[in-house]
């Protein structure tokens, strides 16, 4: 495949009673990186049986356009924002378009 885009799944487990804050945390990212040049989709989900659990759906045009998004300015703040509301770092897996 030729121009295949890029696709991203980013997992983030907040701590038991920082759930609402790491959801505020993560909802203030999407407007900004709707915005972003090469951003396709860039959904935010949050597990139905397990609420500490967040998952960004993304979809860019290519690694150049990724690659901008995670040197944005809203993107570095997020490191230090995410201190002590998560259990762990977050699990983000970049992702070829298979079928």
């Amino acid at each position: 495949m030729t121009n295949q885009t890029i696709r991203v799944v980013a997992r983030f487990i907040a701590l038991p009673n920082k759930v609402e804050e790491l959801k505020a945390v993560l909802l203030e990212l999407i407007e900004p990186t709707r915005q972003e040049a090469g951003a396709i989709e860039y959904e935010l989900l949050q597990n139905q049986y397990d609420p500490t659990d967040f998952t960004f759906i993304e979809e860019w045009t290519s690694h150049e356009a990724l690659n901008t998004h995670l040197d944005s300015p809203h993107i570095q703040a997020l490191a230090a924002k995410l201190e002590g509301l998560v259990t762990a770092a977050p699990d983000v897996g970049r992702y070829d378009l298979l079928a």
